[in-house]
């Protein structure tokens, strides 16, 4: 079984099928744009923002009309700076998993090979020594336990918490406890969610 590379930016495409294939070749932050679902969702475009803002985003979505449309709504909110725009070749055919083939008869991301998804990220592949010096604490997520923990969830004043914390990372109060997780883990780490937890509510930095 092949290692798995590591990408240096934060990949967003247009929905989970894309996300698996990747993260099965991949070490990877990936994140999802639900297809057209990031239209009208004001979470997902607030973390795509926050993401983009710490370091640039890998913009790569299918080269049909829909992942077209898809790229130029995001490329309309995101800094053009912070936008690396990645494109899969043209391939005619049939993921396995559908009974038919799409509209335009392309393969989608869910449907490249390593290979050619290797030569796409390229530019973006670290080399083997910045995994070997990455930590456990590096490597550590923000998890459901965790915000049970730290009275985020399951304990009075939770929501108002949750906001807090939200708004410090410059996310939208409003979100729901498994999309503040999400955004945490994509666009922060277990690090900064710690220090954030001590500096707002005087909690203890885990190790």
């Amino acid at each position: 079984m092949n290692e798995k590379k590591r990408v240096k930016l934060p990949i967003i495409v247009e929905g989970r099928y894309d996300k698996s294939t990747i993260s099965s070749m991949f070490d990877a932050k990936i994140i999802t744009t639900d297809g057209f679902g990031i239209f009208n969702s004001k979470e997902k475009q607030a973390l795509v923002k926050k993401i983009s803002e710490r370091g640039g985003v890998i913009l790569l979505t299918d080269s049909d009309a829909g992942g077209r449309q898809i790229r130029a709504f995001l490329s309309g909110i995101l800094p053009k700076e912070k936008i690396f725009h990645l494109y899969i070749p043209k391939v005619k055919g049939k993921e396995t998993r559908k009974k038919s083939f799409s509209k335009s008869g392309l393969l989608g991301v869910e449907g490249m090979n390593r290979e050619v998804l290797e030569k796409t990220l390229a530019p973006f592949i670290e080399g083997e020594a910045c995994k070997e010096n990455s930590t456990d604490y590096d490597k550590k997520t923000v998890t459901k336990t965790d915000f049970f923990a730290d009275g985020l969830t399951g304990a009075d004043g939770a929501w108002e918490k949750r906001r807090i914390l939200a708004e410090h990372f410059g996310l939208p109060g409003d979100m729901s406890a498994n999309s503040l997780i999400s955004a945490l883990n994509l666009a922060f780490g277990y690090g900064e969610y710690k220090s954030a937890i001590s500096t707002l509510f005087g909690g203890q930095e885990g190790n």
